[in-house]
Formats: C-alpha cells, sequence, structure tokens
C-alpha cells in the first residue's frame, strides 16, 4: 500500500509519513537530535516507562473535561503549540498554517523568535485571540530589547526564554545531510546584525549566553507573564523564582542541543517540588499520545507543549 493510501489515525502515524515524504536534509532538520540523539530517545523511553494506575471501585460521576488556567485565562486545552523555527521549510504558508489551526481547535500557539512569516501578518490572522511569544536571546540586552520592541507588535499574552540553546546542538543528523537554509525559511523577523552563533571561540560562545543579571534584566522589560524554557536543575528553577518569573518549561530541548541532558519526564516532578505553587510548570519532551499528557499532568505540569508532530502535519499538508 502506498504512503498516500494510509489515513494517519495517530501523532505517530503523521511522523511517519513526514520522514518519508520530507527531503532527507529537510527529515534530518525536523527529526534530528544532538550527537547520537540519546536525548531525544530518553524523552520517549521515560514516557514509555512511565504507567498509570488505574482505579475501578470508586464513584466517577461525569463532568465536562476543562483546560487549565494558565496565568488567569482558561484554555481550551493542556496542549499549546511549542514554537518551532524556520515552518516555511514544511508548507509554503508555515506558521500562519499553524497558528490558525491551534487557534481552531482553541489551542494556544507558541511563535518563535525564528518564524519565518512576518509576526504582523501572524497577528492580522489570529484577530483578537491570544499568541505567545518565544524569545531567543540575541547575544547583548540591547539586540534583546529590539527583538521585544518588534515581537510587541504580535501583542503576546505571555513571554517565553528559551535557555539551553544559546548557541546549536551538535547535530550530527543534520551535518550529514548537507542541510542548508533555503531563502524561503529564513527567520523573517530578526536584526541582521545578530550573531550567526557560527564561532568556535570558548569566549565568544559563552557571550552569547544570558547571564543572571541578564535575566532579571529581562524580567524588568517583560511586563506580560514570563517563562523561562529548558530548565532541567532545581537549583535554576529555585534562581528565576526568585527573579519573579512565572513559569518554566520542564525541557531538554527535544534533545537537540545537549545529548548528555535527561528526559524532560525524570525532572518534571523534582522541579515541581522544588517551586512549589510559586511558578507555573509546563512540560515539553516527546510528547505524542494523550496518556503522555496524563503523565505530565500527573507529576505536575500544567500544560504540554507540543512540536514536532504538529509539525510534521503541517509538512503532509503541503500542496
Amino acid at each position: 500500500m502506498s504512503d498516500d493510501a494510509l489515513a494517519p489515525v495517530c501523532a505517530e502515524d503523521y511522523l511517519e509519513l513526514a520522514q518519508r515524504r520530507l527531503a532527507p536534509d529537510v527529515a534530518a532538520y525536523l527529526f534530528g537530535g544532538a550527537e547520537a540523539e540519546l536525548a531525544a530517545r530518553r524523552n520517549r523511553e521515560a514516557l514509555d516507562a512511565t504507567t498509570l494506575l488505574p482505579r475501578f471501585v470508586r464513584d466517577t460521576p461525569f463532568t465536562p473535561p476543562s483546560g487549565p488556567i494558565l496565568f488567569g485565562r482558561r484554555h481550551a486545552s493542556p496542549l499549546l503549540l511549542a514554537p518551532i523555527a524556520h515552518q516555511r521549510l514544511f508548507h509554503p504558508d508555515g506558521e500562519a498554517a499553524s497558528v490558525l489551526a491551534a487557534l481552531a481547535q482553541g489551542v494556544t500557539p507558541i511563535v518563535s523568535s525564528l518564524a519565518s512569516t512576518p509576526w504582523p501578518q501572524l497577528r492580522q490572522l489570529a484577530e483578537e485571540e491570544p499568541l505567545w511569544f518565544q524569545i531567543y536571546w540575541q547575544g547583548d540586552r540591547a539586540a534583546t530589547a529590539r527583538l521585544i520592541d518588534r515581537a510587541a507588535q504580535l501583542r503576546p499574552e505571555a513571554w517565553m526564554i528559551t535557555l539551553d540553546a544559546p548557541i546549536g546542538g551538535l547535530r550530527w543528523r543534520l551535518w550529514r545531510s548537507g542541510f542548508r537554509l533555503p531563502p524561503q525559511a529564513v527567520p523573517a523577523n530578526l536584526d541582521p546584525q545578530v550573531p550567526t552563533q557560527r564561532t568556535h571561540e570558548l569566549a565568544a560562545l559563552l557571550a552569547l549566553a544570558p547571564t543572571r543579571d541578564d535575566l532579571a534584566w529581562l524580567r524588568d522589560r517583560v511586563r506580560q507573564p514570563l517563562l523561562a524554557k529548558g530548565v532541567v536543575h532545581e537549583a535554576d528553577a529555585q534562581a528565576l523564582a526568585r527573579l519573579g518569573y512565572d513559569g518554566l518549561v520542564v525541557s531538554n530541548h527535544g534533545g537537540r542541543t545537549f545529548d548528555a541532558a535527561p528526559a524532560s519526564l525524570a525532572r518534571l516532578a523534582p522541579l515541581a517540588q522544588a517551586v512549589g505553587k510559586r511558578m507555573t510548570i509546563l512540560f515539553d519532551g516527546g510528547v505524542r499520545r494523550g496518556s503522555d499528557v496524563a503523565k505530565a499532568l500527573a507529576l505536575g505540569a500544567s500544560a504540554v507543549l507540543v512540536g514536532r508532530p504538529y509539525v510534521a502535519a503541517l509538512a503532509l499538508g503541503k500542496r
């Protein structure tokens, strides 16, 4: 039976079909991880190894399901769309298609700093529906401030800085593929003076990451709810709580940056316990099924981010 005759019935089907249909280098970009891809594998293994203990002998009156309340707003679903860069790699409409599809389902999209669609277009498509925005630190405060000022046209309901990818990971599969970002997928909104991150000098690499003082400055600069993504250590979570951050995304960046990182799920309960009710905890890392969502919620998350599956579905809708 050909791929075209297969009707996807679950997220794994979309992922499998996209692996087959995408150009090899684009598939390497979407599905590849850092180095031997152990961290990406750990994410899925941890979810598979975690079980849910059913209860049957109890009264369970039906109540209509409701989504979580995040920063004062009730969400229709515990799902959010993770910020994925360069989405016009996968479909000519890129982020515009993702935003429209998410909002049609009551799911909040998180727009990436590296979006390949202009932010004003996304705001216009979303009309008055809420969007969140993901910040990549731009190497210094001045460049990051310019990014924030431009992103303000999205009118984000919440902001999220990614901490675990100040530089790109050692993505062997991607390098072997010969991948080059095509013109239609380059970031459409960034300052052209932003560092390319291609240096290999240690001092220059370290300078690309925000310091604790930079994170305090960002907290003062952004007045809406502010989360930090890529946190896996209790001390980091507690430090961010002291700085006044509103939430965390427990994540190892999908295994794309640091291959020795633990599975995101393994760090979820410890971080939730470390900050208690001081911060909203979100989870990211290998979510494919409704039972994965239930496991993350049971271990302390208020909501989860979904990444590769929706981009795989976007790619399969390519005209």
